[in-house]
């Protein structure tokens, strides 16, 4: 027996790829499709399967991967909030052994390619490079927790963005701006209001473009003296247009342009030409949340960029 203590663990089949087909109209010849990457966590009495190598506990994380397949034919996706809520209360309510279940979710949007002259519509581009995410957490105890967001949401702004007036040392050069592009890639998660995460017909789709439509809203039209400063007026307009969500969480990597120096060419650069920088960048992220309610969006559980 070990003299060492068991601390939280968990354990499940990660990153099963899905695609569903939904065949409409006459025929079934209006499609409609979700391409799902769905991760499955499980937290239970599992004690003895770590100590001792005893099973007897353990739902093989294949049967997992074959639930999800499973649950796509016979329940559909309608969001990856509800697909996630559905398989998360399954685990937990049909093994004892399973007392809390976590599903991850990320969706690849397609686009569709529409041809005016073919009656059949099921031709598609994936478009840009969003990936749509959704975490739900079930638990007997405390219950249901859904949380959305978002990742990899590139956006610039070629003007109305400064940075100046900022500490100064011995090692500072940048200098400072009042015209700068200011762009980053937006990963974000919002914590929903449990009456919407118990809602089976809460509009989980209607949802995520509403917040994803104000946080692009904001950064649009947000004069910025620093990308802090958008970022809370990002979550700000999400919070107080979306009462369904409580909590907004942000990552925004400073995605830096550099004005180049195009004097030894005898140029003059007016904000023109830039250097577009990957690495390094600053990274800014921050949370916002409703007035007296309690953050749920762990600092811990955040992945950086």
């Amino acid at each position: 027996m070990s003299k060492h203590v068991l601390a939280q663990n968990q354990y499940g089949k990660a990153e099963n790829r899905i695609v569903t087909v939904t065949r409409k109209g006459d025929a079934g010849a209006w499609h409609e499709i979700r391409d799902l990457n769905v991760s499955v966590a499980l937290r239970g009495e599992y004690r003895d399967v770590h100590l001792t190598g005893d099973n007897g506990n353990c739902l093989p994380t294949d049967t997992t991967k074959n639930t999800v397949y499973a649950f796509a034919k016979e329940h559909g996706v309608a969001s990856p909030e509800a697909f996630g809520i559905l398989l998360a209360k399954h685990f937990v309510t049909s093994q004892a052994v399973i007392h809390e279940a976590q599903i991850r979710v990320e969706e690849y949007a397609w686009e569709r390619v529409s041809v005016p002259t073919r009656k059949e519509q099921h031709s598609f581009v994936r478009t840009g490079q969003e990936v749509r995410t959704a975490q739900i957490t079930y638990s007997a105890n405390t219950g249901l927790q859904v949380l959305s967001g978002l990742k990899d949401l590139t956006v610039m702004n070629s003007t109305n963005s400064e940075f100046h007036g900022f500490l100064k040392d011995r090692y500072t050069t940048l200098r400072e701006a009042y015209d700068r592009i200011l762009a980053t890639k937006v990963t974000a998660r919002w914590a929903n209001s449990a009456p919407a995460a118990a809602d089976e017909e809460h509009d989980w789709d209607r949802s995520y473009q509403k917040v994803r439509r104000h946080m692009l809203e904001a950064f649009a039209e947000t004069y910025s003296y620093s990308l802090q400063q958008t970022l809370h007026a990002m979550a700000d307009r999400v919070l107080d247009n979306v009462p369904t969500v409580n909590e907004v969480r942000l990552n925004l990597p400073n995605k830096h342009h550099f004005l180049v120096d195009l004097e030894p060419f005898g140029l003059e650069n007016d904000n023109e030409v830039y250097f577009a920088a990957d690495r390094m960048y600053g990274l800014i992220e921050g949370t916002i949340h409703r007035d007296g309610v309690q953050p749920v969006i762990a600092t811990s559980d955040w992945i950086t960029a």
